[in-house]
């Protein structure tokens, strides 16, 4: 299967480790929350987590080992429709599974209060962030588009999701599809910051580098298509001047124009792809661009002038308009 650049971010994430115990119970906690699914069986309660990512499942398997002391069991099997092998990670009924669940703050048994989220201390959060992204996260290649979603199945969920966003300085979204809610992030700024928050410091290098390649690559295009539209211009205006400049040669003739424009007009038969700086060089003197510019807009005004009185009768000869 090729590497996305979501599961590259996850295979960081997976690498590094809690700071503090508390951080690596918060970051579990997120895991087993964004895809724990408890099935009843005759033994009682199995827990059961699926991934697509090895070094995700790894990183469960090896959290829950530590933090629970129960036993627990990783497996892969092929997948047909993606043709890619998907892991899970189990833990078969046994004794003290649902009192560990609890402590985690996962399962609520009875007479006891209904557990928070998350700590609220920020490393925790954060630890959180990084297991619910690793269990049910995905980031859009940036080369393509700036996206990086939370998906859960619980509306409450996801409101808690978006406070823990923004209680790190992120303005995070939410969106229903298909029965679930989608918690997002759209500003590439706001997940480079989410990025380094949860630890994945070569990823957001990364997708930096992706936007300043993209950014250039913006501010060529917008220079090239400036210069398009500026070149564009010029040659519509050199074309209808020598159009202009042909019909008065053709009506008066060139030696009947106002000795001011005579060379000017001259000029731009014999350079018709010079721009106007070029044209006022070739002057003596030498003129400016502005003056350059005056001269051949009187000259298209003659045009216009005789174009008006070409069916006045009015015998053609020296130009003293």
């Amino acid at each position: 299967m090729e590497e996305t650049f979501s599961l590259r971010v996850k295979e960081e994430l997976a690498r590094s480790e809690a700071a503090r115990p508390c951080c690596e119970r918060a970051e579990l906690l997120g895991l087993i929350r964004a895809g724990g699914v408890l099935e009843a069986g005759q033994k009682g309660l199995t827990l059961r987590i699926t991934t697509e990512s090895p070094a995700v499942a790894r990183r469960l398997f090896l959290l829950l080992k530590k933090i629970s002391g129960l036993k627990a069991e990783i497996a892969g099997r092929p997948r047909r429709i993606h043709h890619h092998t998907l892991y899970s990670v189990t833990m078969p009924a046994q004794p003290g599974l649902k009192e560990f669940l609890s402590r985690l703050g996962f399962l609520q048994l009875e007479r006891r209060p209904v557990p928070a989220v998350v700590a609220a201390e920020d490393c925790c959060r954060r630890a959180y962030l990084k297991g619910f992204f690793l269990g049910a996260g995905s980031i859009s290649n940036p080369e393509r588009a700036y996206h990086l979603e939370l998906v859960t199945g619980s509306r409450v969920h996801a409101g808690r999701l978006i406070r823990l966003l923004r209680a790190l300085g992120l303005k995070a979204r939410r969106v229903e599809r298909k029965g679930y809610h989608v918690v997002y992030l759209k500003e590439s700024e706001e997940i480079a910051a989410l990025l380094t928050l949860l630890g994945a410091v070569q990823s957001r290098l990364e997708l930096e580098n992706v936007r300043v390649v993209k950014g250039m690559r913006n501010q060529v295009n917008r220079l090239v298509n400036c210069e398009t539209a500026n070149l564009s211009k010029t040659v519509e205006a050199a074309c209808r001047q020598v159009e202009n400049i042909r019909f008065l040669v053709q009506r008066v003739g060139l030696e009947n124009l106002p000795e001011r424009l005579r060379e000017v007009a001259r000029l731009r038969l014999e350079y018709p792809e010079a721009t106007l700086r070029e044209l006022g060089t070739q002057l003596r003197p030498p003129l400016g661009k502005s003056g350059v510019n005056h001269r051949l807009r009187r000259l298209e005004e003659m045009a216009a002038d005789l174009r008006r009185t070409s069916g006045s009768g009015e015998k053609s000869g020296a130009y003293t308009g």
